[in-house]
């Protein structure tokens, strides 16, 4: 048994999806699609950058889900993918877009255009420099979720942003308080790493991002999706149109659960993990969890005929 996992934001990188742009027709009219839906060139930030450009928010989120799409619709329609050996679709933040539709759930115009805005709406939620993410190393999430209850009476927001992999939790709030946090693990000899991110996601200060986004998903038409879609925010399985709309506006300020996400869907008896898009990033997180899962990346047409060959 099967499962389809597609990435979030950093994953991106410039020149993400050139072999496929090269060689089909229809993903250079998915990359005119977006841009026509943008009104100015995704395309070009994709392929060629800058490198600023594509790590804008607004550009990186409907860039990602851009190529990953591409990358599904080749599989689809130039090598055969049998939809019917795959239990669910998964994706990491903006990914759950990708997964969406993929799934026939969402538009792919719709979701270019909410990704932008969502983008948008995230970095304008906090003013920069105000707020600030770190990597923790070696920690269970219930440690780190332990420790931060144990800070109660610090000002401000530090809350787990993203439950990636035990040994990989992300933590996302107010500068001063996370950077307190960071501090009291170092005192316990606990590693961590800031990461260079334009605002704080994933946690509440992003609530004004949210209510941004609220009417906005709100107003666009979602059908049930073909194929059984892991929800970032439950980490279950959700398939209602309506329930999956109010936990896209949720997850913007709410933690990414994606460790349950691979451990349900390993526990209901998926073996196999196949990353679309770029990077490999969720292969590696996979890997942590599942000890001697199959994981497969598909970021070239290689990629696909190995894992033709190897299924």
């Amino acid at each position: 048994m099967s499962v389809l996992l597609f990435p979030g934001q950093g994953s991106q990188s410039i020149g993400m999806g050139l072999e496929f742009y090269k060689n089909f027709n229809s993903v250079k009219q998915i990359f005119a699609e977006a841009d026509e839906k943008l009104k100015y060139s995704i395309s070009k930030i994709i392929l060629e950058g800058p490198e600023n450009e594509l790590q804008s928010t607004k550009n990186t989120q409907p860039a990602i889900l851009t190529v990953s799409y591409s990358i599904f619709k080749i599989l689809s329609e130039e090598f055969g993918l049998n939809l019917k050996s795959y239990k669910y679709f998964a994706g990491h933040s903006l990914g759950e877009y990708s997964a969406l539709v993929c799934s026939d759930s969402l538009n792919f115009n719709d979701a270019v255009y909410l990704l932008h805005e969502r983008g948008k709406a995230m970095q304008e939620a906090v003013p920069i420099g105000k707020g600030s993410m770190i990597a923790i190393l070696g920690l269970k999430t219930d440690e780190i979720q332990n420790l931060i209850n144990s800070r109660k009476n610090k000002k401000g927001i530090c809350q787990i942003a993203n439950d990636n992999a035990d040994g990989q939790v992300i933590v996302s709030g107010d500068k001063d308080n996370v950077k307190d946090f960071q501090i009291q693990l170092k005192e316990k000899n606990i590693k961590t790493i800031p990461l260079k991110v334009s605002a704080p996601f994933h946690c509440l200060l992003m609530r004004p991002a949210a209510e941004k986004m609220k009417e906005k998903i709100n107003k666009t038409n979602f059908k049930s999706p073909k194929i059984n879609i892991i929800n970032n925010v439950t980490a279950g399985p959700e398939n209602d149109a309506e329930k999956i709309k109010k936990l896209l506006i949720d997850q913007i300020y709410s933690t990414v659960r994606w460790r349950e996400s691979i451990l349900n869907m390993h526990k209901e008896g998926v073996k196999n993990f196949v990353e679309i898009g770029p990077g490999k990033v969720l292969t590696g997180m996979t890997k942590r969890t599942i000890k001697g899962a199959n994981c497969f990346s598909i970021n070239s047409i290689a990629d696909i005929k190995n894992l033709n060959d190897k299924f």
